[in-house]
């Protein structure tokens, strides 16, 4: 089932987000429709606090991507209670975009390379080492959970050129293609 996307100025993207156990109920379901959600709306990447939720937890879909780039992993997966361990490499500058904020996109500067912690779908716990774009498409998700937005790390001079746009989408000024929930 496709779900309703939260939109910029929400609370609930700026929520606390709760760790998860095996007993969530309907947890394999909303995994499911995260992903459903996600490919409807052309995404990589969706957290749990952008379809309405304030728990841990995301998904990452590279499949299409690691076709076009064999250096890209082919991930599809989702990452329950994750958290990044070590941040090291090089600071990569790279435009964003974010479903949450539609038609806005920034360069944002990251980490290039992190080691996580995670639980998957099963609740086996891996530890991992990741690079590149799902590392770059992790801690954009990631942030989410910890009540950041991309649009929080662009420079100053950066975010002046785009608070029009933001009041825009605040008002519901904005194109989208997928269902969206608005500020009440």
């Amino acid at each position: 089932m496709i779900l309703p996307i939260y939109i910029y100025g929400h609370p609930i993207l700026r929520n606390n987000c709760e760790s998860i156990d095996s007993s969530y109920d309907g947890l394999q379901e909303l995994i499911n429709n995260m992903f459903e959600t996600m490919e409807n709306a052309n995404g990589i990447g969706l957290s749990a606090p952008q379809v309405g939720l304030s728990i841990n937890l995301f998904v990452i879909d590279l499949i299409e991507y690691s076709q076009e780039e064999p250096l890209i992993p082919a991930i599809r997966d989702a990452f329950i209670n994750p958290e990044i361990i070590q941040e090291f490499g090089e600071l990569k500058i790279h435009n964003e975009g974010c479903l949450s904020i539609p038609g806005l996109r920034g360069d944002v500067e990251r980490k290039s390379e992190i080691k996580v912690k995670y639980l998957d779908q099963d609740f086996n716990q891996k530890i991992i080492t990741i690079d590149g774009l799902f590392a770059r498409v992790f801690q954009h998700e990631y942030d989410h959970l910890r009540k950041t937005l991309f649009i929080d790390h662009l420079k100053p001079a950066n975010k002046n050129i785009i608070n029009r746009k933001l009041n825009k989408i605040l008002k519901g000024n904005f194109e989208q293609s997928y269902p969206v929930i608005l500020k009440k």
